[in-house]
């Protein structure tokens, strides 16, 4: 109830940006292999993002 306006820190940013594409990339690995490639590797700079802040 007290978090409810807390805001997300930079880390948990990307983390939701990281799942929310590798989603999309295992949706579209069945109608479109080049789409879901292009989305794996966008999800991999992501997650190199989030690695840096470690």
């Amino acid at each position: 109830m007290f978090g409810l306006f807390k805001k997300k820190s930079k880390k948990e940013q990307l983390e939701v940006k990281y799942k929310k594409l590798m989603e999309e990339s295992y949706k579209l690995s069945h109608t479109n292999r080049a789409a879901s490639s292009q989305k794996a590797s966008e999800a991999d700079d992501v997650l190199k993002e989030i690695e840096k802040l470690k």
